[in-house]
This record gives C-alpha cells, structure tokens and sequence, in this order.
C-alpha cells in the first residue's frame, strides 16, 4: 500500500483536468464565433448579389420602358422625366411607371446627366428608411433634352433598400 502511494510516475493532479476542460471551452467558443461570422458575412454578401442582379434588372428594364422614350427608343426623353419624376406632374404616368413592379420592391430611381446639369428622381410616395442597406446599380443612358436637338450621355442609378421583413 505505502508504495501506490508513494509511486509519482502515475500521479495525476486534480486540477489538471480543470485546465484542460477550460481549454476545450474555450477552443469551442472560439470555433463556435468563427463559424457564426462566416454565416452571417455570406448572408450578407448573398443579399448584396441578388439584389444587384435585381437591381440591375429593374434598371434595364426602366431604360427600355416606353412610357419615358423619345423620339427613338434608345434614347430618354427629359420631358417624360419631367412628368413623372418628384414631385410629380402626371400622377397618373407616375403610377403606370411603378404599376409594373412588384410592391414588395422597395426602390428608386435617379436619371442624370453626366454633366449633372439635369437630374430628375423618380420614387414612390411612401417614405424610405434611410438607415437600411441599400444596394444601387447603374446602366448608361443618352437622354433627349428638348424636341431630340440635344442628346446628352447620362446614367440611370436603381437604388432598391433591404425590405424590413428580411
């Protein structure tokens, strides 16, 4: 007996395994923190992707809609702009503008020239949340000013926020 009590090879301390269980918790956090960071930086990086594509969608789709062309269909008539754009002259052209969207969609739309002489922006009524993530995508465009004398470059910006609900 006095020699299994005396013998020190064997010997295990008993705090021994406090330290090791601390470290394990510890790596666990640690890998547990990490892990939760990707997620959320992908979440983050795939609504910032969809949402351009979508973005840049709607922007196409804008500078190839009809109700806003002049006298030829690649170009943008500054008239148009003038009626729908804030505040709005025709209310009825403006909603026929925005009827073609989804109202889950949340965005706007700024037409300047890139002189930025011109500028028109063109919104729905209801107010926007400037404290969410917005994301933007941009086309190019040549805007008609006047009776088609005067075609000017331009860009045509989609703005679209990150809905609530997400």
């Amino acid at each position: 007996m006095c020699w299994f009590i005396n013998d020190d090879d064997a010997f295990m301390e008993p705090h021994n395994d406090i330290i090791s269980t601390a470290l394990v918790v510890i790596g666990f956090v640690v890998f547990a923190a990490i892990v939760s960071e990707a997620y959320l930086t992908f979440d983050e990086n795939s609504f910032a992707l969809d949402n351009y594509r979508q973005a840049s969608m709607i922007a196409k789709d804008i500078a190839e809609y009809p109700g806003i062309q002049g006298s030829r269909t690649d170009l943008i008539s500054a008239e148009a702009l003038d009626m729908i754009s804030v505040p709005a002259k025709d209310r009825e052209m403006h909603e026929m503008f925005f009827h073609r969207f989804s109202g889950n969609v949340d965005f706007y739309v700024e037409i300047n020239t890139n002189d930025k002489e011109h500028q028109w922006m063109i919104r729905r009524d209801r107010s926007n949340d400037p404290e969410r993530d917005i994301i933007a995508a941009s086309v190019p465009v040549v805007i008609e000013l006047g009776s088609g004398a005067c075609c000017v470059p331009g860009t045509l910006t989609v703005r679209i926020w990150k809905n609530r609900w997400i």
